[in-house]
């Protein structure tokens, strides 16, 4: 070991000195990540190992002078080794933390661990004997006082996590991630405090994750699978101003994130490209792999059970004119809405589960029959393109009509797991042991099915241009042969009245004979569901049989459809150690330089880490002067009881600016080319009372904030001005 210059290396050799018997959990977990994929590498000879020395220090972690010697003196307890490194007033504020950790999968189980051991929200002088979970939130002073550690996860526990989900055992599965991984870090410390809840993080759950939720956070942690909730999170932490720590996976590979409000950008300030997409002609006729049967399965699944109930509850629910209304606004579709609600709630209504069972074998019938058929007429075996080369070559499967067999356990997955949806969809209760008894065969043996008829004039496109130019003729047909509006009147006038439903419903006032209170069920794809992915993989599979793709298991076709790449233990412990470690950076309120950002990849390996970009600053000129302001900026107007006219008042007079328009979300609420009166009536309200005089929606109590969108210009140049 050789210095060259001492003076140069002498300040990395006394942090080094006061800090050698420290000990970080963060850093324990992201070398523990590494190692274990080294020892897996020398075990299963895959990938390349680490051929040199491996150095890695995060000295920008500490204070940036040495701490004095009663901030890191040992003092007995569990947090000993970590208040040698970062002190004991650091110590103080983890316990006091409140974080909100949104999912409980591989790296959310990471999580928990690293701040358990940490001491996050572990303060040892309360008595932490409360449930992990209850129906109510937890006092929000009594958080802020002793810190607390909010998770929540939808999903339950499968077999599948437990190889890498290491909170969990096998007595757990069924169970609620989050209640199980919750329960689990405070075997780890007793003084962790910890809440737990069941919900998802989304708008629909605003009255849970409220305005004082989010206020009362010291940072958020994401934990997902997925980019839609992570922007949606990220949203709120922009909003709220609150710091996000995001971490993701993919095999071996990992990266994190940290977004500091007014230092870094948030994260939606950069998209990665949009993933490619399968061809619509590959998807619906030509397809070659069991990706491609599983993209269609899904889109079959979303049309059957999530957009038909849609359609069928707009006219269940809304009043008949505001439905006519609503079908005005859709005039390439309306017919075929139409066509469905009248198949779902008439000609194809369930009113049994045979009758759920006679549908599931006539749409077999339909997709891997009937229409196979079809695509064989239209595309005959020996059909030569017009260079000479046989049309089903290459990437084109030849399909082969399927004969429906109940005796075959994949016929009988698709009937079984199609028609207990449908039975779902529709409130139906049935006894389960049908699937394993004789009725049901006598059931499918009077099922007669209709007769196969050639479509002579029906047109498959072949390519994607002709898929893309009979999209274009669709949608701008003027249906020359057809009186669509009369068709549609003819459907409407057979349409039973709403109310009519109303001795199916479930709803506690379903005996009124006034308001319409039947709903069918509307269901989105949930990959975690059992029920909702054995529709998916036994269609997916009945389709690749037509074209002699090799099927998959449930699990196989869950981690497709659901877009999974498996996390792994060591990837997965590398980026939550290293995520981790930018909290305490927060917590020193560091420069943007002393962050990083990391991507690794540790089958390579391949490490490298970035300071994260500072936020992209927008300059206006407010009174000659100039005024940067980014994302993280915003007006805030704490009056509630401000009137249109003083809010105009106050914009010209603290930013020389006219309110040309303003409004919330996608409601107009003023503008300067609206109706003299209007304009006149609105000037002496409030902006709440315009907001719910617009919308005809109040505004909840428990709502502390609104959100208004502002189109302003100069006093004086009558120039557009860009405010926050």
């Amino acid at each position: 070991f050789h210095i060259s210059n001492l003076n140069e290396s002498e300040d990395y050799l006394k942090r080094f000195a006061l800090c050698c018997r420290g000990q970080c959990n963060p850093i324990a977990a992201l070398l523990g990540g590494i190692v274990g994929q080294e020892v897996l590498k020398a075990c299963s000879g895959k990938f390349m190992p680490i051929k040199q020395w491996f150095y890695f220090d995060a000295i920008e972690t500490l204070s940036d002078e040495p701490l004095p010697i009663e901030e890191v003196k040992p003092i007995g307890c569990r947090y000993d080794g970590q208040i040698m490194l970062f002190g004991r007033t650091m110590q103080s504020q983890i316990h006091q933390l409140n974080m909100f950790l949104v999912g409980a999968g591989a790296i959310g189980c990471e999580m928990m661990k690293n701040w358990a051991l940490m001491g996050v929200a572990c303060d040892s002088s309360y008595n932490n004997q409360n449930n992990i979970q209850n129906n109510e939130q937890p006092t929000t002073q009594k958080s802020r006082n002793s810190g607390m550690v909010y998770i929540t996860d939808m999903d339950h526990i499968e077999k599948s996590n437990l190889s890498r989900q290491f909170l969990f055992r096998s007595t757990d599965i069924n169970h609620p991630k989050s209640i199980t991984a919750a329960k689990a870090a405070r075997a780890m410390n007793q003084s962790f405090r910890v809440h737990a809840y069941e919900n998802k993080v989304a708008p629909e759950t605003e009255n849970i994750f409220s305005d004082d939720f989010f206020e009362s956070l010291d940072g958020v942690c994401t934990a997902l699978d997925n980019v839609e909730a992570r922007l949606y999170v990220d949203q709120r932490c922009l909003f709220y101003q609150k710091p996000l720590l995001e971490s993701g996976t993919l095999g071996t590979k990992g990266n994190t994130q940290v977004v500091v409000p007014f230092k870094t950008e948030h994260y939606g300030a950069t998209r990665d490209p949009p993933e490619q997409s399968i061809p619509v002609c590959t998807l619906k006729h030509f397809p070659n792999a069991i990706s491609h049967t599983l993209q269609w399965s899904r889109e079959w699944f979303e049309e059957q059970y999530k957009q038909l109930p849609d359609v069928c509850n707009q006219y269940l629910s809304l009043p008949h004119d505001a439905f006519l209304h609503t079908l005005a606004t859709q005039q390439n579709m309306k017919l075929d809405s139409l066509q469905k609600i009248k198949e779902s709630l008439v000609t194809e209504f369930p009113q049994n589960i045979e009758d759920c069972i006679k549908w599931a074998r006539l749409r077999f019938e339909d997709l891997f029959t009937n229409k196979i058929k079809q695509l064989l007429h239209n595309f005959p075996l020996d059909k030569l393109t017009s260079t000479g080369v046989p049309f089903w070559s290459g990437a084109k499967r030849p399909p082969t009509p399927l004969v429906f067999d109940i005796n075959d356990d994949l016929h009988h997955e698709f009937i079984e797991s199609v028609a207990n949806m449908r039975a779902e969809m529709f409130n139906i209760q049935y006894d389960k042991s049908i699937w394993k008894s004789q009725k049901l065969i006598e059931i499918i043996n009077t099922i007669k099915t209709p007769k196969f008829q050639v479509q002579d004039g029906l047109k498959i496109p072949s390519t994607e241009e002709e898929a893309k130019e009979a999209a274009n003729n669709t949608n701008n047909s003027n249906s020359s042969f057809i009186d669509v509006d009369q068709e549609c009147e003819l459907i409407i006038n057979d349409l039973p009245k709403p109310i009519t439903y109303n001795k199916y419903s479930t709803n506690p006032i379903s005996n009124s004979d006034e308001i319409p209170t039947y709903r069918i069920n509307a269901m989105d794809f949930e990959k975690d569901s059992d029920s909702h992915m054995r529709v998916v993989a036994a269609a997916s599979n009945l389709r690749a049989r037509n074209y002699s793709i090799k099927e998959e298991d449930l699990h196989t076709s869950k981690g497709i459809a659901g877009k999974i790449t498996p996390a792994i233990a060591t990837t997965t412990g590398f980026v939550a150690g290293t995520i981790c470690l930018e909290l305490y950076k927060i917590l020193q309120n560091k420069p943007l330089s002393a962050y990083a950002n990391v991507f690794t990849n540790l089958a390579l390996p391949l490490f490298t880490s970035m300071e994260p970009e500072p936020p992209k600053f927008r300059t206006t000129m407010i009174k000659k002067k100039e005024w940067k302001w980014s994302q993280w900026d915003r007006i805030d107007i704490t009056d509630p009881k401000l009137t249109l006219n003083e809010l105009i008042t106050y914009l010209e007079k603290e930013y020389n600016v006219n309110l040309s328009m303003l409004s919330a979300g996608v409601t107009i609420l003023f503008s300067d080319f609206m109706n003299p009166k209007k304009r006149q009536e609105r000037l002496n309200m409030t902006v709440p009372a315009i907001f719910e005089s617009v919308t005809k929606k109040n505004i909840l109590s428990s709502q502390k904030y609104m959100i208004f969108e502002m189109l302003v210009t100069d006093i004086d140049t009558d120039e557009e001005v860009e405010l926050p």
